[in-house]
């Protein structure tokens, strides 16, 4: 074990944390996202869900301030009867360690979602995450 570090942070993926350099990225999917399909590299957790994940990511890399928006949300699908209540949840999580907050935002389509994350993301995380549209992707900072 190490000081500092979450423990909800498994070996293989602090690894790959300590890989990434600034400006790559990571995929978190919900328990719905084609992981395998889209990701170069996965990593599961099933048994947590999206809100622990980012924070204990986040509390480890800063997110990039050479852009607008560090952090990508799936937009959800037009017709899609869906409410996205754990997008508030996720703002409030990024204002706790970027000073930007929801200003760190944007949403993008679902199938731009999934291109960018099979052409820049370093690792899917899959979760358990019951929530509906609950995928994000944040780009990495300097530390």
């Amino acid at each position: 074990m190490l000081k500092g570090i979450p423990p909800i942070i498994s070996p293989e993926l602090l690894k790959v944390l300590c890989e990434m350099g600034h400006t790559d990225e990571l995929t978190i999917g919900d328990g719905n996202f084609p992981g395998h399909t889209y990701g170069k590299k996965v990593i599961r957790m099933d048994g947590h869900g999206v809100p622990e994940i980012l924070d204990a990511i986040l509390t480890l890399f800063p997110l990039d301030t050479y852009v607008d928006h560090p952090v990508t949300l799936m937009g959800v699908v037009a017709g899609d009867d869906c409410q996205t209540p754990i997008w508030d949840t996720y703002k409030e999580i990024v204002a706790k360690h970027d000073k930007r907050g929801a200003d760190c935002f944007e949403e993008i389509d679902k199938w731009e979602f999934y291109d960018k994350t099979k052409e820049r993301s370093t690792v899917v995380i899959m979760t358990g995450e019951k929530a509906l549209y609950a995928n994000i992707i944040l780009k990495k900072g300097v530390v």
